[in-house]
């Protein structure tokens, strides 16, 4: 099993929207992809509450049964609609995989 963890950090103010409302639209976007990608396996996303300078502003916890499914979903053409989001919305996000 495959854990898939990453955290983002929001721009102030991007695509239209606050941190807050890009946050908030990010995350129903998130939700929406097990539905659509069968390799997820599980999927959590939250949003933090925590006002630090270190804290990111959003997590996404995921599981994939192997690597290659991992691959597929991040070339999932629902995924590339989330990822060009992202790249709109967020200033950093920082990634960990790693082998359950």
């Amino acid at each position: 099993m495959i854990k898939h963890i990453v955290m983002f950090k929001f721009k102030e103010f991007a695509d239209g929207r606050d941190k807050i409302g890009n946050a908030i639209e990010l995350k129903a976007k998130l939700e929406a992809l097990p539905a659509r990608i069968a390799e997820i396996k599980f999927f959590e996303v939250g949003v933090n509450f925590a006002e630090v300078p270190v804290a990111y502003d959003l997590v996404l916890v995921s599981e994939f049964k192997s690597k290659e499914d991992l691959y597929s979903y991040q070339k999932h053409p629902e995924h590339v609609l989330v990822a060009d989001f992202v790249g709109r919305i967020c200033e950093n996000r920082v990634v960990v995989d790693y082998i359950l």
